[in-house]
């Protein structure tokens, strides 16, 4: 049996000349939470990323087999 897990990411813009500042910020806290993830035994199985406003979300799908950790 699988368990599932949503994860969400919020980065917000701010006032720069440099367009791919939050792509660059984000990459460090994705890949922590990520790492963070794999150690409790989650995949990643899906991503998804819209935006509201000033801020971008990032969806992080997971999933483990319930029968190791529960």
């Amino acid at each position: 049996m699988k368990e599932y897990k949503l994860e969400t990411l919020i980065y917000y813009s701010k006032l720069t000349t440099d367009r791919e500042h939050i792509i660059k910020s984000s990459t460090e806290g994705i890949q922590e939470k990520l790492d963070l993830m794999a150690k409790e035994g989650w995949r990643l199985v899906s991503t998804d990323a819209s935006n509201f406003g000033s801020a971008l979300y990032f969806y992080l799908y997971f999933e483990r087999d319930t029968q190791d950790y529960v």
